[in-house]
């Protein structure tokens, strides 16, 4: 059994949320709501209700929201309606600050104040994230109610 679970960031903040998405940290995780520059210019161009499409279809399935937060992701109107849709369709829900994690150029940010009330807030680099994402993940999971793990085994 595999648990799925959604990353959402402000796109400017790809670099940093790749480098906590590729720590597999997280045994046994799907994760979605990563999309190539090339995919995302392309639903960007088809307007708003592509971008919803895609971001509803990413979060079908997923147990879990874990918000990446960067400089500007309070500006985003899409991370705030991939908050509204999985708090809506009862995912657990933790916010993590990655603004201290480098980009390419090395270099960092300061975080925004994005929080959600009632979640749980970390920071990846103090809270140390690589060794415990999974952990973050479960109890939010546990905190919501969503235990259980869609299968990946095939139908039949």
């Amino acid at each position: 059994m595999t648990r799925k679970v959604f990353f959402s960031f402000k796109y400017d903040d790809v670099h940093r949320a790749m480098n906590v998405r590729n720590s597999n940290v997280i045994g046994g995780v799907m994760k979605s709501g990563f999309i190539d520059k090339a995919e995302f210019e392309k639903v960007e161009r088809e307007g708003n209700r592509a971008i919803q499409t895609w971001i509803d279809n990413q979060l079908n399935g997923t147990s879990v929201t874990v918000v990446l937060v960067g400089a500007n992701t309070h500006k985003s109107k899409w991370v705030k309606y991939e908050i509204d849709q999985s708090i809506a369709r009862g995912n657990g829900l933790l916010t993590i600050d990655i603004s201290k994690v480098a980009d390419m150029q090395g270099i960092t940010t300061d975080c925004c104040s994005l929080r959600v009330p009632g979640y749980k807030h970390y920071y990846w680099n103090k809270d140390d994230g690589r060794a415990n994402l999974g952990a973050w993940v479960e109890a939010a999971a546990s905190a919501a109610g969503t235990n259980w793990r869609p299968s990946t085994a095939a139908p039949g």
